[in-house]
């Protein structure tokens, strides 16, 4: 089997990928080789702090010898393979004699929220670091073997296998010591909080509203996210409008990279490192420590929710808010879709909020579709704002607003209640049994330009009958993200983010889950079809091409990072972006 990381040829000129020689085979055998030269293309790249010449030559050279997952081949026999195989058990347990919390998983699958590789992700380990220099001893270990990688996994909410790592070593975040610690601190112009990357956003949000009266201004919907997995990612809810991703809250961080180095990072200090690990995919580095952005929290909310029967004026509405100045705005926006119809889950009974009226379909126009829209919105105020003080200020706001007006909802609500709202799904589905099936989910960011061909066919067609699960629709704004980091988007200042949250029934009721799948797939090709500007917010493609389109033209920008701070592909092989040549049947 190849190794990629052999025959390194620097040339000024060209760099040309020729075919392995006997003498280079016998070379390859030796596993200190890839790691010497790893450490010796890392020593060059850091001797040219800009791109020269040689530096790209040498990117182009690393993309063709380190070939994405597709590529990879298998020229080995399977004696080779079992061979291998306890190689890298014994490099595992050469990690428990140096005193590494680490568990062989005896090939137990691994599975995560999505449920849909539990078969196929079977880990030879489970390192539980306590610092960041275990984490550093992991990936200096692996790197003796030619095919060994390592993930980081927070919850393990991961829909594709992202956070897996197949016949390799997966890091237990949530186990950190450090992860449950969260420190408020002052630091330049405002209050910070100092995370450990396995910690909750529950559990950032209760430690600094709870002790500190602060809050961190962007939020997951659903809280039991970890942060270093969110930040890997972007993380979005309904203040993205305002305070971009959580991604774009990041203040600093600590980093250990592919190579095995402890750094700590931030948009002054190791800035190349930093902005590739923001919306990275955990391609360069394990995010150990993260530094995010505070600022006061309120005491309450009121919590709103309006329906609409056309998607142009929902969608003209939603962009009118989310361009308003602060003052003249709400704190949060959101909208989604449902079917007008009576489904508990799908339809009419879904939008209605708090324990007041319910919904009364009589309300509609006779124009009504299919499918209507609502409007999610949240003003922030304190205690001692009196209920006549805060509608003053959103019955202006609403007034201009153009849904339908016997159908709106809202209730006051305490701003970690509201915050925690998903935590009460979370709760009714595991105890009716959806939340442990599997979750074929899919997120996608949709230009503006193409957002009303999107409703008219695919929301208003192909998921006319609803997905079992909310259907997620709201616009974002480009600027509020910052275009240093790893995360790509489509044009234009204004895009959306549709995303199709599906549950699938315990007892096989409804569409099986291949049936989902193939409809997300259906819908990702009819974007394709249609010329879409898009693409998939926490991606899953399989081959090189496809990972190509999505990135577009910061793919070279990408795989020169990989060069730079993974150059032995380690890190993140569930996301499948690039591999370390595992044979394809293993």
């Amino acid at each position: 089997m190849q190794n990629p990381f052999i025959c390194v040829k620097w040339q000024t000129r060209e760099v040309n990928a020729t075919p392995v020689g006997e003498r280079e085979r016998e070379i390859e055998r030796d596993p200190l080789i890839p790691l010497l030269i790893s450490y010796f293309i890392s020593f060059l790249l850091s001797q040219f702090p800009t791109t020269t010449t040689r530096e790209r030559a040498m990117v182009v050279y690393l993309e063709q010898r380190f070939p994405p997952h597709d590529q990879t081949t298998n020229n080995s026999s399977n004696d080779h393979h079992h061979h291998q195989i306890e190689s890298d058990l014994n490099i595992c347990r050469l990690l428990e004699s140096q005193g590494i919390p680490i568990a062989l998983s005896n090939g137990r699958p691994d599975r995560d929220f999505g449920g849909l590789t539990k078969d196929s992700s079977k880990p030879l380990a489970i390192v539980h670091p306590l610092s960041a220099h275990q984490i550093s001893a992991v990936l200096r270990t692996a790197a003796a073997s030619p095919t060994l990688a390592v993930a980081a996994r927070g919850n393990g909410h991961s829909i594709h296998g992202q956070a897996s790592a197949h016949r390799g070593i997966v890091l237990d975040m949530p186990a950190m010591p450090s992860s449950g610690n969260v420190v408020v601190a002052v630091a330049g112009a405002g209050e910070v909080a100092d995370v450990g990357a396995g910690a909750t956003w529950e559990e950032v949000l209760k430690w600094c509203v709870g002790e500190h009266g602060m809050a961190p201004r962007s939020w997951t919907d659903y809280l039991g996210l970890t942060v270093g997995g969110t930040i890997s990612n972007a993380g979005v809810s309904g203040q993205a409008f305002r305070h971009g991703p959580q991604s774009s809250n990041v203040m600093e961080m600590e980093v250990v990279t592919g190579n095995g180095e402890v750094v700590v990072c931030s948009e002054r200090q190791n800035n190349e490192l930093f902005f590739a690990v923001l919306g990275g995919l955990g391609q360069f580095g394990v995010i150990t420590r993260a530094t995010i952005a505070l600022q006061p929290a309120p005491a309450m909310v009121k919590w709103i929710r309006v329906v609409y029967t056309e998607f142009s004026e929902f969608a003209s509405d939603a962009e009118f808010i989310v361009t308003q100045p602060e003052s003249d705005s709400f704190d949060y926006v959101e909208g989604f879709v449902f079917v007008n119809s009576d489904d508990p889950v799908n339809g009419w009974p879904s939008v209605p909020i708090g324990s007041g009226r319910g919904f009364d379909p009589a309300q509609l126009p006779r124009t009504a579709g299919p499918v209507l829209y609502c409007l999610e919105l949240v003003l922030h105020y304190n205690k001692g704002d009196d209920s006549a003080s805060v509608d003053k200020v959103v019955g202006p706001r609403l007034q201009r607003l153009r849904y339908c007006r016997d159908l709106k909802f809202e209730v006051d609500v305490s701003y970690m209640e509201f915050l925690l709202r998903v935590k009460h799904v979370e709760q009714k589905a595991v105890a009716n049994g959806t939340w442990h099936t599997p979750h074929p989910w899919l997120n996608i960011f949709v230009s503006q330009r193409d957002i009303a061909d999107f409703d008219r066919l695919i929301f208003k067609k192909i998921l006319k009958d609803g997905i079992g699960g909310p259907m997620l629709v709201y616009p974002l704004i480009k600027s509020k993200w910052d275009s240093r980091t790893s995360v790509v988007l489509p044009e234009g200042e204004i895009f959306y983010i549709v995303a199709l949250l599906r549950f699938s029934g315990p007892h096989n009721n409804g569409p099986t889950v291949d049936e989902m799948v193939a409809q997300n797939q259906e819908i990702i090709r009819c974007c394709a079809a249609h010329g879409f500007d898009f693409k998939l917010y926490l991606p899953h493609y399989r081959t090189t091409e496809q990972w190509k389109g999505h990135f577009g033209d910061q793919w070279s920008r990408f795989v020169e990072r990989k060069s730079r701070f993974d150059p032995m592909a380690i890190l993140a092989p569930g996301q499948r972006i690039f591999s370390r040549a595992h044979p394809s049947y293993l």
